[in-house]
């Protein structure tokens, strides 16, 4: 009853779910194909050959987390279906994954909106033999119907929050057990942390193992680290990116460079640093660089000079350079000698901040970074990473330029701090092994009694 409740509560509220997704595809850009017919379960595209695993990263960060798992399951000759149910996690797919779509070992597709009909025809087109959903995906109708499809559903690099059980909690308080018995209907899963296993546990579910979080084996390409090792030292230049700033970061990171203490505090102290300032969204690039324009700062259009041999005397004269391209991040990372990583100075929960670590790039994260506490605390405590808190007498924007400035004038601190980053993520690494290892015994143990049936 529960089930049904909520399936004609959200029939009834899906003009209002399609047009907040308007809204945020305006303001991420890219394809979102909202009416397109895959949103509907309908796929016109036959699937041939073998039973594929079916992998479900709803948006870019999961898609990133997921790739060394996709990359274990292709290395074991799995054929894979990957679903996305945002654009930038799609496109990520696409960019990560060319060779493997070209061949046809993996293929892209979006996730069905959780209509039971739709979620239904998703099973009875692609037949998957098994589904991996990435840290919280879990839809009630999506569920119910790989139940009745009978394909075990297994929650991968699962985070589960005080706050996550508090909402679920919410959910099923209007709608009975509703999201109970979702949780509980999982076959395994494979939970980043004992906390979160122990909340996930209180929801029902039984089959639980800590595996550790996807996102420390981050699969960085070395052509790119390389590069962009080799343009900072050629640049002879300290760098500081401000990396993946979101809706409102942007001003106020302009403001911070623009003020006229930090200005001061650039001239003296670090003669010369360059600034990445790198936006998360494409279609903010233009608007950040207006906001450049408008303070007066001096940059330059990466998507401009990226190529240009000849670009060394604009980027000595520049103190930003905007970073209009997507897909580079472990270049920028690679070379900067300090990461204000961003989502964090404003009430937005934060970003990754493992993979500037993994490239030996201390980091400096802003006072709200709920979606990432854990890594957040775990990197603070290793020397990695420092939050900076709320404080009325100052902006925690310009707390970061001005704290990120004063490291570079420390180069043996400086130092210390780039190995311990390093060494904190190597130190979480191998939650791909471990996660492939258990789906392979699951696998193993769900197979032995049917084979006995036959």
């Amino acid at each position: 009853m529960a089930l049904i409740i909520y399936t004609f509560c959200l029939r009834i509220l899906s003009p209002l779910i399609w047009g907040w997704m308007a809204w945020r595809a305006r303001r991420a850009g890219g394809q979102w194909q909202i009416f397109g017919a895959e949103r509907f379960g309908a796929y016109p595209q036959p699937w041939d050959g073998e039973a594929p695993v079916w992998v479900h990263a709803v948006s870019l960060g999961e898609t990133r987390a997921a790739h060394s798992l996709i990359v274990g399951l292709l290395a074991r000759g799995d054929r894979v279906l990957l679903t996305h149910t945002t654009a930038t996690g799609r496109a990520e797919g696409a960019r990560l994954f060319a060779p493997e779509i070209a061949s046809g070992q993996l293929r892209q597709q979006w996730l069905p909106y959780d209509f039971p009909g739709a979620t239904r025809k998703f099973f009875q087109h692609f037949r998957p033999r098994l589904g991996i959903l990435i840290e919280r995906e879990v839809w009630p109708n999506l569920i119910a119907q790989a139940h009745r499809a009978r394909v075990p559903m297994i929650l991968a690099s699962a985070r589960f929050s005080e706050q996550a059980l508090g909402h679920v909690r919410q959910i099923d308080r209007i709608f009975g057990s509703l999201m109970r018995n979702s949780y509980a209907a999982l076959d395994l899963v494979l939970a980043q942390h004992n906390e979160d296993a122990t909340r996930l546990y209180a929801l029902g579910v039984k089959n639980i193992v800590v595996v550790g979080n996807l996102k420390f084996d981050v699969v960085l390409p070395v052509v790119a680290v390389d590069a962009g090792r080799a343009w900072r030292a050629r640049l002879a230049r300290p760098i500081i990116s401000i990396a993946s700033t979101r809706e409102g970061e942007d001003a106020m990171f302009v403001q911070a460079l623009s003020t006229q203490n930090s200005v001061d505090q650039v001239n003296a102290l670090h003669g010369g640093s360059l600034f990445l300032l790198i936006p998360r969204h494409p279609q903010r690039f233009d608007q950040a660089a207006t906001l450049l324009e408008q303070a007066g700062i001096r940059f330059v259009r990466w998507s401009v000079i990226r190529h240009d041999v000849h670009a060394n005397t604009e980027l000595l004269q520049a103190q930003v350079v905007l970073c209009d391209t997507l897909g580079e991040m472990p270049f920028f990372y690679a070379a900067s000698d300090v990461a204000i990583v961003a989502g964090s100075f404003a009430p937005l929960g934060g970003q990754n901040l493992i993979e500037a670590c993994a490239v030996g790039t201390p980091v400096i994260v802003g006072p709200h970074t709920r979606n990432f506490a854990e890594a957040v605390q775990g990197a603070v405590q290793a020397g990695a990473a420092i939050q900076l808190s709320e404080s009325e007498s100052i902006d925690p924007a310009l707390r970061a330029v001005v704290t990120a400035i004063s490291w570079l004038q420390d180069e043996d601190a400086l130092a210390v701090r780039s190995r311990a980053a390093s060494s904190w993520v190597a130190q979480h690494t191998g939650a791909t092994a471990r996660m492939l290892s258990e789906i392979s015994e699951f696998e193993i143990a769900r197979a032995a009694p049917e084979r006995r049936r036959h």
